[in-house]
């Protein structure tokens, strides 16, 4: 990628952060991560880096002040020695890892950060330390699945045509998951039947207010559907951020709220991936130009509906946006009793001079899941199923990693 259009993308991936006055070492650099790898990675891709990243933070700082189970690694330690340089050369470390092509980058930000720390044993201790996590955190990944061959087979006919564009990233099916134990462990039943009454009227709701050209769908409806062509983790780690912030935590707490937050992002991915190319289901564009053959009398064909955005090139059904964002929630709400939070702020890449505000956690879910009916990608059905995975996920995390140090782990 040009260097020129590289440095718009990252400037454009630090604008989706509303700006706080508090801030921590573990939420300054989950901010750099999310930067780095938003325009060199896709959307699942940038999840599992800032797994990766916020683990690798949370098993460094968490060696020095032992209040959790580690989730990968806990080295011996003086408890004296600085958790922000440990931090920094982690997620550091981590990123420079990941990112070959932008090592220089991240180890120039990395040393510039460390220069605001004053030179002492304890720095240069942490430093050690922290890289001696990274590495076990991106040997523990090195051969999770994420880096296997394309090996997607089009279902097709002996002489047929199919669209030959690639899919995207059809071997996340089979990635190892970072909470979960297995890829299909939230799988969920099959899509509706396309005879049933709720296929013909999430059909029909979409093909009317999806559409590239719809007079029914709002101005607001319009903006929501702009506003989530932003995907990935610009689209979720700035909230979280932000309540680190408003909660004041701690920065152990801090290492571990982004940490799950992380981890239950990325195996939303993997849980996503797994159900839409067991299912392969059909997009809109596709359905609603062959409303004609479904065996329903209720969906009639449009030979040239087209969506108002450009489709995500991977099978439909669940929703992935869905339960990237009901992950979230679902942490928020699991971890602290109740999905009510200060006011959170975000901004969009997608929607520019547009600024969204919550003070529900669901809020915010429910407006990422119907911006998919709005952008014409997802059946309400679809998102209704991946916002249940998302729950689930998130539940699941917050209970089984990275648990006190006096409670049993399981996973």
């Amino acid at each position: 990628m040009p260097a020129n259009i590289r440095k718009v993308l990252i400037a454009a991936a630090m604008l989706s952060a509303a700006p706080t006055a508090f801030a921590d070492v573990i939420t300054d650099w989950d901010e750099k991560g999310v930067a780095f790898v938003t325009p060199r990675l896709p959307p699942p891709a940038t999840e599992r880096a800032m797994a990766m990243v916020n683990t690798a933070m949370f098993d460094a700082v968490n060696s020095i002040e032992r209040r959790y189970r580690p989730y990968v690694v806990q080295l011996p330690t003086a408890p004296t020695i600085s958790k922000e340089a440990a931090a920094t050369a982690a997620a550091g470390t981590v990123l420079a890892g990941l990112l070959p092509q932008a090592e220089g980058e991240v180890k120039g930000a990395m040393a510039a950060y460390l220069a605001t720390i004053s030179n002492s044993d304890a720095k240069s201790e942490g430093v050690k330390l922290g890289e001696a996590v990274a590495a076990r955190i991106l040997e523990a990944r090195a051969s999770d699945g994420a880096n296997d061959p394309d090996a997607y087979r089009p279902r097709t006919a002996p002489g047929v045509y199919v669209p030959t564009q690639a899919t995207v990233l059809p071997m996340w099916p089979n990635v190892k998951p970072f909470g979960m134990t297995i890829g299909s462990q939230f799988r969920p039943p099959a899509p509706i039947s396309l005879k049933s009454e709720q296929w013909a009227a999430n059909y029909n709701e979409l093909k009317d207010y999806g559409g590239a050209t719809s007079q029914k769908r709002s101005a607001r409806q319009t903006e929501d559907a702009r506003f989530w062509f932003m995907t990935g983790a610009q689209s979720l780690h700035p909230l979280a951020r932000q309540l680190v912030a408003a909660k004041k935590m701690s920065l152990i707490d801090s290492a571990r709220f982004m940490a799950i937050t992380a981890v239950a992002a990325a195996d939303a991915y993997i849980a996503v991936m797994d159900a839409k190319y067991h299912y392969e289901f059909w997009r809109p564009v596709t359905a609603i130009r062959n409303g004609d053959r479904d065996d329903n009398p209720t969906t009639e064909r449009d030979a040239t509906w087209q969506p108002f955005g450009a489709t995500p090139m991977h099978p439909e059904y669940p929703c992935a946006h869905c339960i990237h964002s009901a992950s979230l929630a679902s942490v928020v709400e699991t971890m602290f009793g109740t999905a009510d939070v200060p006011e959170l702020a975000l901004t969009s890449p997608t929607a520019p001079g547009v600024t969204h505000r919550w003070t529900n956690m669901w809020s915010y879910a429910n407006e990422v899941a119907e911006a998919r009916i709005w952008a014409g990608f997802h059946y309400r059905f679809s998102n209704r199923v991946g916002q249940d995975m998302g729950r689930k996920i998130g539940e699941h995390v917050v209970k089984t990693v990275m648990q006190p140090a006096d409670v049993a782990r399981v996973r």
